[in-house]
This record gives C-alpha cells, structure tokens and sequence, in this order.
C-alpha cells in the first residue's frame, strides 16, 4: 500500500497538518465531498485525456491512470474514504489512485493546481442546480398561471399596504408574480451561460509551458468555452455572487406571495385556504390549521438573505485568495438545492390552493373601492381636474364615515353637499352611473389597456407567459440532453483510451 500522506507532508513540509486545522478547515472542505465528487472524476478523466493527446502524460502510464479513474468514478460518494488528514477532496481522490499504483499517480497533477479539479466540479455542479432551479420556477410560473386561467372574472379586492385599493381579478394578481418569474428565468439563463466555462487548463496561474489544450479540455467536459484570462480563471469572484443575487431574486418572488397568502389565510382575511397537506396542526390547539408550508418559505428567504451577503463578505480580499472559493464551493450549491426544494413546495401549494371568491366579491364592494373610479369619472365627465375631483371625493368618504362608520358608499346627499362645496355646483351624474361605477364587475372591465385586469388583457397575458415559458423549457431541455450528451461522450473516450494496450487505440 503506497503512502497516505498528504502532499505537503514529506516535502516542503517537516510535518502533518495540526488536528486543529484538520477538523476547522479541512473538515470543511471534506463536507463538500457529496457536492464535488462526481465533478472531480470528471475533470480528473478529461485531464488526462487531454495530456495524453499533447504528449505530456506518457501512453502507457496514462492508460493505467485512466482505469484507476474510471474505477473510483464508479464508486458512490457516501462509499469512498475520506480523511481530513488527506487535506481535501482532490488530495483524497489521488490517496486512493496512489495507493493502488503510485507511479501513474504522480501524472495527475500534472500541469494543473490542486483547486482546478475542485473549481472545475464546482461549476459543473452549479450548472446543474441552474438548470434544476429553471426548472423548478417553470413549474412555479405553470401553477400561477393555472390558476390565473380558472379565475380570469374572480373580482377581488387589490391591495396596497394591507388596504382596500381598487377592485381587480384574481388572475390579474396572479399574473403579477407570473411576470418576475419569467424575469428569474432569464437572469438564471444568463448565469447559466457565464457559468458554462470552463477554468481548467490554467497551469501555474498565469498559464503553463506545457502544451495545454484548454479548448479540447473545455469540450471533452461539455462546457460552452474556457474562462478566457487564465489568473481570472481561477479567482473570479463575482460568479458566485451573480449566481446567489439571482437565487436571492428567486426567493424574494417566493417570499412576497407567501406572506400575501399566510396573510390572506388569516380569519380576518379569509379569502384563500391551503390543502391539508401544506399545513399543520397545532398540538396544543386542536382547532388550529397552521399554514406551515408558506411560514417555512418566508423563514428561508430571510435566511438566503445573509448567506448572500456571506458570499459577498468573503469575495471581499486580495485578487488570489482562497477565501470567497472554500466557503463558496459548498456554499453556493447547497443554496440552490434549497432553491430548488422551495420553489417546487411553493408551486404545490399554489396548486392547492382553494379560493373564496364569494367573499373576494364581497369584499370588492366595501370600503369605497371604487373611489378611483368615481373621482376619474367626475374629471371626464363634469369638467373638473383631478385634484378637484380627488378632494371631491376624499371629503365625501370622510362626510360618509363620519355619519356611519360601517358604510360603504357614499350617499348621493353628502356627494351632492361635497360637489357643492368643492365645484360650486351639484354634480350631473345620474344614479344609474353612480350604480355602475360601485360595480366592481364593471370596475374591472375598464381596464383594458395593456397589462390591465380587464378580461382581454388578462387572456393576452396569459399567452404571453405560456409562450415564453415554452422558451425558457426548451432551452432547460436542450442543455440537459447536451450536458449528458458531453458526459457520456467524455466517459466512452475515456474508457477507449484505457484499452489494454496502445495499438487498440490507433
């Protein structure tokens, strides 16, 4: 069995690293293992494919390389040895081929730093997730708008800071979180694509005098390109950072609608429940149906939140740290996977969601709703400006809640007095107008301009959205069968190349 130790030990350095540093530092590194396994067989197999096609690593050697790589490729990460002892998880990976023939070992590292397998892993796995977390709001940007097809002439009450505002329609409300969606798929498409680059083949930083291919190394691993500037290669700092600020996006989107339905779930509300299965009982309170689904994705967006700023604190050093790339290598993927896990959760509970729209219609009657409606029509039709028309209209509200607290229009007398008392004059509306502009059926129906709640506008949005959702799934599937297109390729060259003996390669 060959030697274990990790590459400093025996070298520059007298001795192993401390049991403090190993458990602090290296056990962190260690944790990524699950995250970067898989990555670092890959990039370790396109490696050497690729030096032995420039002549650096000997045939002979190279070959036997590649059957060691391809055996522990096949072994599941949770079965591999781990030991922080090792340093870290490319240290661990070649213990393992070293103890199993040390001098086709000694060629892995060749032409490469130790962190290149690592960073290459780590886009590969951010890619992934990318894609997963498209995936994953596509299907959040489905259920809104499935729902937004069921209630295109629910009329509700819209709200602004918490108050009754004008009366809407449901699929209008929910086409307004369709729309950022949209947005997050096109911000995560552009991650995606600076992401699909790749950083290996930089040598010693700022190249290398061996005869490197990055291109070929960049095709054999599926990525788009190499990363250009060979020193930014490895030390960039603002992709992980672009990468959680879109996330953050994301979750903001999610956090937004879930606090507007915990909200509206209230007894005080009433207007929407959730399915069983997205609550929770309380077992101390019998009676209680806790919204626990919706609570748990506002708690995670709060906590996304800091690991962002984190993200951006530890991108804060010199321009060749390692600082922002150990902590940003586990960091930025596992947030994806909760991304990931929370917009799909959310979309089920859109899914689930039963809505009271007798009392949505209730509610778009009260409260003087349709004040708006009434001062906009008073500027068209009697000749005043708008300030005359909202001060009109805003003094009988007053007058009206003054004379009943529990009203919920205004009486034609105290119209009459307020027109009087601003205009100088009665106004000439008729009471049938006056119906018709409390309507909140008829409220809706006049927003007919683009993006408004009337029911063509609605239809128009709805098209829109399912198109360009159309989009935005087949670029995911495109790239998913490209990426297991270039894995699949990468993995039968590699295997060819192992064959027994050279001349069943020629």
């Amino acid at each position: 069995m060959a030697s274990t130790k990790g590459q400093g030990e025996g070298g520059r350095l007298r001795e192993g690293p401390a049991p403090e540093l190993r458990e602090a530092a290296y056990g962190l590194e260690i944790a990524d293992a699950p995250i970067l396994h898989k990555g670092c067989s890959l990039a370790d197999l396109a490696h050497i494919l690729m030096m032995l096609e420039v002549g650096v690593v000997p045939a002979e050697a190279g070959q036997r390389l590649l059957r060691q790589l391809l055996e522990l490729h096949e072994i599941p990460v949770e079965e591999f040895p781990l030991d922080d002892a090792l340093e870290d998880v490319y240290s661990n990976r070649e213990a393992w081929v070293r103890a199993r023939d040390e001098e086709a070992a000694g060629w892995l590292g060749a032409g490469r730093p130790r962190r290149e397998p690592a960073t290459i892993a780590y886009r590969l796995a951010v890619r992934d997730r990318l894609l997963g977390l498209s995936e994953q709001v596509l299907g959040m940007l489905d259920a809104l708008v499935s729902q937004a097809r069921e209630h295109v002439h629910t009329v509700m009450p819209d709200y602004t800071y918490l108050q009754p505002a004008t009366p809407s329609s449901l699929a209008h409300y929910l086409l307004a979180f369709a729309y950022p969606a949209l947005r997050d798929l096109e911000r995560l498409e552009q991650a995606y694509r600076r992401t699909d680059q790749c950083p290996g083949g930089i040598g010693n930083i700022n190249g290398t005098r061996l005869p490197v291919d990055r291109e070929r190394l960049a095709d054999l691993l599926g990525f788009a390109e190499p990363i250009r500037n060979t020193r930014d290669a490895m030390w960039q700092v603002d992709q992980p950072l672009e990468v959680m600020a879109d996330l953050m996006a994301v979750f903001l989107h999610l956090d937004r609608l879930a606090e507007d339905l915990q909200i509206w779930n209230t007894k005080e509300f009433g207007l929407v429940e959730l399915a069983d299965r997205h609550a929770r009982i309380s077992l101390i309170m019998p009676q209680k149906k806790n919204p626990y689904a919706l609570a748990f994705v506002r708690g995670i967006s709060g906590t996304m939140l800091g690991k962002m700023v984190s993200m951006a604190a530890v991108g804060k050093s010199p321009s060749a740290q390692m600082d922002n790339r150990i902590f940003a290598i586990g960091e930025v993927p596992r947030s994806l996977d909760a991304g990931i896990r929370t917009a799909k959760l959310l979309a089920e509970v859109v899914r689930g969601l039963s809505f009271d729209t007798e009392l949505m219609r209730e509610r778009a009657s009260e409260g003087f709703i349709h004040a708006t409606d009434l001062a906009e029509t008073i500027m068209q039709e009697e000749g005043a400006t708008y300030r005359q028309a909202h001060r009109l209209v805003g003094l009988a509200v007053r007058e009206a809640l003054a004379a009943d607290p529990r009203a919920r229009d205004v009486p034609r007398e105290i119209l009459a007095n307020a027109a009087q008392e601003v205009l100088g004059r009665p106004l000439r509306l008729t009471a049938d107008r006056l119906e018709a502009l409390a309507n909140p059926e008829e409220v809706v129906q006049t927003r007919t301009g683009t993006g408004g709640a009337a029911g063509a506008a609605v239809e128009a949005m709805l098209e829109e959205c399912t198109q360009r959702a159309r989009a935005h799934q087949q670029f995911c599937t495109r790239e998913r069968q490209r990426i297991a297109d270039g894995e699949a390729g990468l993995l039968a060259q590699a295997r060819k190349r192992a064959a027994t003996n050279s001349a069943q390669v020629e």
